[in-house]
């Protein structure tokens, strides 16, 4: 009795805790801030900037900066041939500089016509 127990004790923790959900902010325009338009990719593989891993990053003014607020596979496969990995993207974002990362608060990629 003492092992249906815990075996139905341990299921129920092992439901809960994979019904969670992560709460991402939605990133939004603020019509009242500056929107600025930015390169965009990944910092390690196309900014060469130190990293252990695939990272989104911006290049304002010619300095590469790693973001906050949204993830490099929240806009496609980074390591596809048009994703952040292989390919310098432009963006417009919103958000502010804290220390040597840009907090995003909006992030829209430009689409590029291909010729």
């Amino acid at each position: 009795m003492k092992k249906i127990m815990f075996l139905l004790f341990s299921c129920f923790i092992c439901l809960f805790s994979f019904s969670q959900t992560v709460n991402k902010s939605k990133l939004v325009l603020d019509k009242n801030k500056e929107v600025l338009e930015v390169e965009t990719a990944c910092g390690t593989c196309m900014f060469k900037m130190e990293g252990k891993t695939c990272s989104l990053a911006i290049k304002q003014n010619g300095k590469p900066y790693y973001i906050d607020g949204t993830d490099i596979n929240d806009h496609g496969d980074a390591h596809d041939k048009d994703g952040f990995c292989n390919s310098v993207r432009k963006a417009k974002v919103q958000g502010k500089l804290v220390g040597d990362r840009f907090i995003v608060t909006y992030f829209d990629l430009i689409n590029e016509s291909k010729k």
